[in-house]
């Protein structure tokens, strides 16, 4: 008896330490997301720059009201996870003009924000620190594993294959797939081979039009310390008997995908997934708009996996110290400076519907979920182009070396004005097929030119809607 009164004494004294910590020094945990080339990296050097800094935010209250004292970067909660290198993702924007390489791996910043309260029973100086964990969208679409069997999981790779426009990237992997019998006997040379041929049918997914790929496991194209390990070393295989002999290939391959299950998946889940706050998925709508419907329905399946994921609803002071739940998640149609402003609020209108039905999911159990069409660093300026008698509007910046619209072929140095084409005004019409694929021009934009200001400080990173993310995603706990 005395034990256990110990035992609760401890557990009343943690939770009361714990919250304490939470009124005297409230915290939030923010997630930042997005499938491959997203934009993910930008958005998050972007998001430090601007509250660092202190530039203008029209539309992020606390910026706009003038109560935003002062932003800095301090060292991270977790030891155990790599910082964020904003320095180095700033230079690149600003000193070389090129885009930041992408996330292959989580990392992590700590921004204490100085504030003042608005105007209430609570005015004053206050402080919040603002946790953002940087991660692979493709790590997320991996929890849909925990659930699934080795057996499932294979015969549900496979039938991928005969999605549209698969099917050629699929053939090598297919007819190695032939020659492997499931019952043979365990082969560790065998294992690496099949391992190795999935793997490429997974990077010319990635590397495919679709670019968007919901195709698991995750860590297989950014395996990070844990490349050549036994626990990302297995694949798909077909045929499979009902049961699966320990010391057969296919007994082994069911092993390591329980393994990568163990030792990869839920580690992820529990340690930083789980411990979300709020959460911003970022996407390439355009990209899979310019590839068509197929890829659009790709897109739109991978974005509900994603929703499906979050824990989510309304925290209590109870679950924000045992179970966090993401309260706010924010899906993000990156890049709109690639189209005029004119089709943005259409983009929002795409992006609205891809996840609609999740959404709808999601409000039900008590979490906010928005929507915008942004860039995080605008590349490009508003102009127009004469075609005839029609003025047609159009976007300028600097193509990178290479791109190309139509015949002409872009040298990286000079700027271009480009009509990228429009939305049409009811976004199902996208997913009926009214935008041929192939039909918008989309090339990839340099950074623009960034200068210091009069006072030798960090220039301006111009953005379209990042104050808006960030009011809904922080807003409210700078009130």
């Amino acid at each position: 008896m005395n034990s256990f009164a110990a035992r609760a004494g401890s557990a009343v004294k943690a939770f009361a330490e714990a919250s304490s910590d939470l009124l005297i020094q409230p915290t939030l945990r923010l997630g930042v997301t997005g499938l491959a080339r997203s934009g993910k990296t930008v958005f998050t050097t972007a998001l430090i720059h601007h509250l660092v800094e202190a530039h203008a935010l029209p539309a992020f209250a606390p910026a706009h009201e003038g109560r935003l004292r002062r932003a800095r970067l301090v060292p991270q909660p977790d030891d155990d996870i790599p910082r964020f290198p904003y320095e180095e993702h700033y230079a690149a924007l600003t000193e070389q003009r090129r885009w930041p390489r992408s996330t292959d791996r989580i990392s992590q910043f700590r921004l204490a924000i100085e504030y003042e309260r608005a105007g209430s029973w609570r005015s004053g100086p206050a402080t919040l620190m603002l946790d953002v964990v940087d991660y692979p969208g493709e790590w997320l679409l991996d929890l849909a594993l925990i659930d699934q069997t080795y057996t499932a999981w294979s015969r549900a790779t496979i039938a991928g294959t005969r999605r549209s426009g698969r099917g050629a990237m699929a053939a090598p992997w297919l007819e190695t797939l032939k020659t492997l019998d499931p019952q043979g006997p365990l082969d560790e040379v065998v294992a690496e081979h099949a391992s190795t041929a999935f793997k490429s049918y997974l990077s010319a997914l990635r590397a495919g039009p679709e670019s968007v790929a919901t195709t698991p496991p995750g860590r297989f194209l950014m395996p990070g310390d844990l490349a050549g390990s036994p626990a990302l070393t297995f694949a798909p295989l077909d045929n499979l008997p009902e049961t699966l002999a320990p010391s057969s290939l296919a007994g082994l391959m069911e092993r390591r995908f329980e393994a990568y299950k163990a030792k990869v998946v839920e580690p992820f889940f529990r340690n930083h997934f789980q411990r979300v706050d709020r959460q911003i998925v970022l996407v390439d709508v355009l990209a899979a708009v310019d590839a068509g419907p197929a890829a659009l329905a790709e897109l739109e399946e991978a974005l509900d996996s994603v929703l499906l994921s979050f824990r989510i609803g309304r925290n209590t002071l109870l679950s924000r110290l045992f179970a966090p739940r993401a309260e706010r998640i924010l899906f993000a149609a990156t890049k709109a400076d690639h189209l005029h402003q004119t089709s943005h609020d259409r983009l929002d209108a795409l992006l609205r519907l891809l996840v609609s039905r999740a959404m709808r999911r999601t409000e039900a159990a008590g979490a906010r979920v928005g929507t915008v069409a942004l860039a995080s660093v605008r590349a490009t300026r508003e102009t127009t182009i004469h075609d005839g008698d029609a003025i047609l509007r159009a976007v300028s910046g600097t193509p990178e070396a290479g791109e190309s619209v139509g015949d002409e072929v872009f040298d990286g140095l000079s700027e271009a004005a480009i009509f990228p084409g429009e939305l049409p005004p009811r976004p199902e019409a996208v997913l009926e097929g009214a935008v041929p694929a192939g039909s918008l021009r989309f090339p990839r934009f340099r950074p623009p030119v960034v200068k210091p200001d009069a006072l030798g400080r960090p220039g301006d990173l111009p953005q379209i809607r990042l104050d808006r993310a960030m009011q809904f995603l922080i807003g409210d706990k700078l009130a």
